[in-house]
This record gives structure tokens, sequence and C-alpha cells, in this order.
């Protein structure tokens, strides 16, 4: 692509953001209006939108008649399982076991299941905030068969036939018989969307009964320490390492889909049928790379400390702590940036502590306050360490040294709940040094 392609792009881009703010500030307006049926409020956008395009070239463009379009089609891709996505292949999510499920997903169901019965699922709607006037018009569908992987999509070319698309999806649940739901986000949004659509016309929504992995949770705590951001798009890129790019702004997506109700023009969708389909791939993609972590299996894709510390968290949460305790030493073994370093040592710490292993706690807390630039972890560390003087060696003027440290770095860096608690602490401390020295006396 030469420069003047490139800056044609970009400008096309800027575009088609702006015409998205406007269009979702009208939707919203529309949505507040129940006297006008789903498909009246989207006529309604087309219209107000159209007007607010800016006035037309003096030379028109001969007429073009509106395209004719299918109501409602299916479409169908397969990939063999030595097909690879990224840095992954496609039959490795059929080695995903149960038990790594259940521990991504914190669903015991899933102790029992694998990713050969699950159905991945994602959905392309009418708008973004959800309620009982978001239509999803295309559903996309991905699951293993007959030694590949396939990916189904349920697209509503016309408002009118969704009753039809919906009586559709529920047979096609029936008959495939999935035994678990993965999602990106699907809690919060796709399934309940969904399932409000099944009730709407009537249908029994078998899917919202299954055990369901949404993957959002887990992808935050294996790789929020570790990348900009966790959109789904950005983890292919950065731990599939696919070539994908964010090929169609989501905002985006409602604009395209009505602009196809409008003209007919095919074109309009297809980048959100592909874009629906990377979805689906980057969501198996990236439950495989998770997995891997979770396994400790490389032979899925490499893993790295900052892997190890997410896997740490990860089981910290299902309650598996010498689990968790093991991931958090194996990643302070490798390289970490100096917050998730301290992170580590942090969690570490407290688990020592609680299990009255001090002795491998005290070593941590020194390393951690001595730790440049200050921040809240140096803070913390310092705080354990004047509790540990006061209350188990009652060295008080140990502890009083180590309290007025840590009252100074916490006026540093403005930190009022460590100003407070040192400050209270060394009154505390002064009346004991105190009185410790008059017994001594005495004595």
């Amino acid at each position: 692509m030469d420069l003047k392609d490139k800056l044609n792009r970009l400008r096309k881009e800027r575009e088609a953001r702006s015409r998205t703010l406007t269009i979702r500030e009208t939707w919203d307006k529309l949505q507040a209006d129940d006297s006008l049926s789903t498909r009246e409020k989207l006529e309604e956008l087309i219209r107000l939108t159209q007007q607010q395009k800016p006035a037309p070239p003096a030379v028109q463009p001969p007429f073009q008649e509106k395209q004719s379009q299918e109501p409602f089609r299916i479409f169908e891709n397969t990939y063999a399982l030595n097909t690879r996505y990224g840095q992954i292949e496609i039959a490795a999510g059929l080695r995903v076991d149960g038990r790594v499920l259940s521990c991504l997903s914190q669903e015991q169901a899933f102790e029992e299941l694998d990713l050969r019965s699950a159905l991945f699922l994602d959905l392309e709607t009418t708008g973004l905030s959800g309620g009982t006037g978001v239509v999803p018009f295309l559903v996309g569908l991905g699951f293993y068969l007959d030694d590949s992987f396939r990916i189904v999509q349920f697209f509503l070319g016309d408002l009118a036939e969704e009753e039809r698309m919906i009586g559709e999806l529920a047979r096609f649940f029936r008959e495939m018989d999935f035994q678990s739901v993965v999602t990106y986000n699907g809690k919060a949004f796709d399934l309940p969307l969904l399932e409000t659509r099944f009730i709407l016309y009537r249908n029994p929504f078998h899917l919202a009964a299954l055990p369901h992995l949404d993957f959002l949770f887990p992808a935050r705590s294996l790789w929020k320490h570790k990348l900009e951001s966790c959109r789904l798009f950005h983890l292919a890129r950065e731990i599939v390492l696919t070539d994908r790019a964010e090929d169609i702004p989501s905002a985006e997506i409602p604009w395209r889909y009505f602009q196809y109700l409008r003209s007919g023009n095919f074109g309009l969708v297809e980048p959100i049928i592909y874009h629906n389909e990377e979805d689906i791939l980057s969501l198996l993609g990236v439950v495989i790379a998770g997995a891997a972590v979770i396994a400790e299996d490389e032979s899925f894709c490499p893993v790295d400390a900052m892997d190890f510390f997410g896997a740490g968290k990860i089981f910290e949460r299902t309650g598996d702590v010498e689990k968790s305790v093991d991931f958090f030493q194996r990643a302070l073994n490798g390289r970490l940036t100096d917050e998730v370093s301290l992170e580590a040592r942090r969690r570490l710490s407290l688990y020592f502590k609680r299990s009255g292993e001090l002795d491998k706690a005290v070593p941590l807390w020194q390393e951690m306050a001595s730790s440049l630039p200050v921040t809240n972890h140096v803070l913390f560390s310092l705080r354990e360490l004047a509790m540990y003087f006061e209350h188990r060696l009652k060295d008080y003027e140990q502890a009083k040294q180590v309290a007025e440290e840590g009252f100074v770095l916490a006026r540093e860096i403005s930190s009022s709940y460590y100003l407070r608690d040192f400050d209270y602490r060394l009154a505390r401390l002064q009346k004991k040094s105190a009185k410790s020295k008059k017994d001594n006396s005495a004595g």
C-alpha cells in the first residue's frame, strides 16, 4: 500500500468514526421512545443519519437501484486440525482437559468436559449497550466436528426474518447438543442478549444452563499486568502472535449494518463477517494459550515468567494457595517488570505470614523496603516490618525506626492511608518504648 492509499484509508477511518459517534447518539435518543418498534427505530435512524451527511458533490454518480438481499443466510468455514492460527495449532484445543477449563472458569462442571463438545460464541449486533431493542444480526459459532474446527455464521439480512433465524438457531443447538459455552465477555453481553431474543420468540434457550467459560476474566488475570490492553484482537496479536489488525472498529459495525439494510450492498457487511470469524479464531487461540500456562505445557505455545505470575493469580483466586505460591516463586526466578516483581513478593509474603513462616516473609519485606522508586509496595513492606518488630520481637526501638521511615516516605508520595497508619503506629510505639525503658531501669 503506497502513501496515498494509506492516507485515503486513514481519512475514511476518521470519517467512519465520526459517523459512528453521530449514529450512536441518535440511536440512544430513539431507544427512549417506547412507541416505536425496533424496525421503525432502525428506519428512523437511517433517515436521520442520512440527513446529517454533508452535501453531495456537484456531479452525481449514476443512480443505482437497491441491490437484492437474502433475508437470512448461513455461512460456514472449515479448518483442518493442522491449521495454525498464529503460533497455535488448532488441534491443540483438543488436548485442553477439564481440570484446566475448571480452573480457568471456576466452574466445577468443567471437570468432566473438554473443548470437543464446547461452543465458541460471538455476536455482532445493532448496538453495544444491550437491551431489548438490540438485535443480534450475526451469530458466529465455532466448534470441533469430524476432525476439524468449523465456524458457522447465521446472518440476518432482513430484520423481519429474526424469528426464523432464532428458530433455526434453536434447532441447531438441539441437534449439536453442545455441553459448554466459551465466550469473551459473554456473561455480560452475548448470552443475556441472545437469551432475550429467544424468550421474545418463545424458544427455549438451552445454552443458558450450560457451563460457561467467559475468558475475559481469566485473560485479565493472566495478562493484564503484561499487556496494554486485554481486548480480544490485541491478545490475538500479542499472545497468539497472529498478524491480525483491528480490521473494523466495533463501533462502526452497527452503522455498516444499517447502511446494508438501506442499500442491499453486501460489501458493507463482508468485513463484519470476516471480523466475526476472526474473533472466534482469536478466542480459540487465547483459550489454548491460557490453558498452556495453567497446564504448564509449552507444546501449546511458549510461556514466560510474566505468564507464571498470571497463573499464580488464577490459582490464588480458585483457592489453590500452594499452586499459586509455586507459580509466584517460579515467576520470581524469571524476568519480571519491577512492579510485577514487587507484587509477586507481596503476595508470597502474605502467604508465608498466614502460614507462620515468618523466616520466609521477613526477607521478602526487607527486599521490597529497599526498592526504588518509593511506591505503596515499599510502604506495605515497612508497615509489615514495623508490626513484626513490635508484636513478634517486642523490639520497640527497631519498630519505631521502621515506622518513622515509613511515615517520611508516605508523606513524600502523599499516601494518606499509610500516613495515618504510621502516625498512629508511632504514637503507640512511643508509649511502649517509654514504658519499656522505664521497666528496664526499674529492674
